[in-house]
């Protein structure tokens, strides 16, 4: 394999024209803080509230400081505390069972598939032992939301998703963040949207959406909110809700709204790039491609593949050879924490487990990030430099 890749899997595209508008609007006027507003305006994080709200059918949304914020807010609001057990994934990144343990509480982890989605019949088997499942939808991937729902219900589990990497996706028409009692997103760099750091929360329960909003640090402005509950709501919370701020401003908002009213066009320019990286490695000796199922719409902002069985050293050269030609892989199966990939035995705060079945799937997945950079030939020849050196590895060994 002589081909060298040479573009940047950390390089996103430019803001949107409209986008750097908005923002030199803010800053000329300089009414950056949400509450900070002249009389008769509507302020930049109110309205990116009540758009985002209106575009997943939510009755109640909070722009917040980021992602993970926005998930730790939504464990105080539905009632988590020091000593309580909470569900989550296996498979996912530090902030998810960071937001637990910011709170006190103790991750209880649930395995994963070789779909990379949770494994339901380990969370049908641990229901019992947690009142809130915080779900990870690790790298996009949505597993079978009814069934979900069906054994949390059953088990009166609340649900808070963490849809960090599926704003833009949905599962049977249903958008992601929307099944549970709360949708936690992220509009950090390299998600969907991109305001550098930030996060947004939506729910359509009116004393979480309150609780969520004092949490944040309203003191009394709650009035000044557009995608909130009434007033006799904070009535009852107010008293009782610690200011915990985490608010995100005007300069971010005001970047982010016209992102979001480009936000499916730009599911399609994702897609389409997937999609070419998925047909270039289908068929390869040793390689598994993820199949996403019907009821799945997805956002092909990254890419993941199973090296299912390989040895550590197997997997490490192949990583390797790949990175000779310029692709940039990232491996869930090290030993040891590298850049942003972790496991849960990793995590030590965290009581530890066993996930033998997992352990299985983590140590073959590999990530790769897919920025819209990325024109269609580019995918096409990182696909071909991946299939190369994975059969060269497979048939050496």
């Amino acid at each position: 394999m002589s081909e060298k890749f040479t573009g940047s899997f950390t390089q996103q595209e430019a803001l949107p024209e409209a986008a750097i508008e908005a923002a030199m609007t803010v800053m000329r006027h300089g009414r950056l803080h949400r509450y900070n507003v002249a009389e008769g305006e509507l302020g930049e994080t109110a309205l990116l509230e009540q758009e985002f709200a209106t575009q997943v059918g939510a009755k109640y949304c909070l722009a917040v400081a980021s992602g993970g914020y926005a998930m730790a807010t939504a464990l105080r609001a539905v009632g988590v505390g020091h000593g309580d057990k909470v569900l989550t994934n296996a498979f996912t990144l530090a902030p998810v069972p960071g937001s637990i343990a910011s709170v006190g509480a103790e991750p209880v982890f649930v395995g994963v598939t070789e779909d990379l989605t949770i494994d339901l019949a380990d969370l049908a088997t641990k229901a019992d032992q947690a009142k809130v499942l915080m779900l990870s939808h690790m790298r996009g991937h949505l597993c079978d939301m009814d069934r979900l729902m069906q054994i949390c219900d059953a088990a009166g589990i609340t649900v808070i998703e963490d849809c960090a990497h599926t704003m833009g996706a949905s599962w049977n028409g249903v958008a992601s963040g929307r099944q549970g009692a709360v949708g936690c997103y992220s509009c950090q760099t390299y998600k969907h949207v991109n305001s550098g750091e930030g996060g947004l929360f939506v729910t359509d329960d009116a004393e979480i959406a309150a609780r969520a909003i004092m949490l944040s640090g309203s003191y009394m402005l709650y009035e000044r909110h557009l995608a909130a509950p009434g007033p006799e709501v904070f009535e009852r919370v107010k008293y009782e809700t610690p200011n915990i701020s985490g608010r995100m401003d005007n300069l971010r908002a005001a970047i982010l709204r016209p992102q979001l009213a480009d936000l499916y066009a730009q599911v399609e320019r994702w897609n389409a790039r997937y999609q070419e990286l998925e047909a270039g490695l289908r068929d390869t000796p040793g390689l598994t491609v993820v199949e996403r199922p019907e009821a799945e719409i997805y956002v092909g902002s990254s890419i993941q593949f199973l090296l299912l069985d390989w040895s550590a050293e197997a997997v490490a050269e192949v990583i390797s050879r790949c990175a000779k030609h310029g692709v940039e892989l990232k491996w869930f199966g090290g030993a040891e924490p590298a850049g942003f990939t972790s496991r849960y035995d990793s995590w030590r705060y965290a009581e530890a487990q066993s996930l033998p079945k997992s352990d299985r799937i983590l140590a073959g997945i590999v990530d790769m990030r897919v920025p819209l950079t990325f024109s269609l030939e580019d995918c096409a020849q990182i696909a071909r430099i991946i299939r190369a050196e994975v059969s060269a590895v497979y048939q050496s060994g």
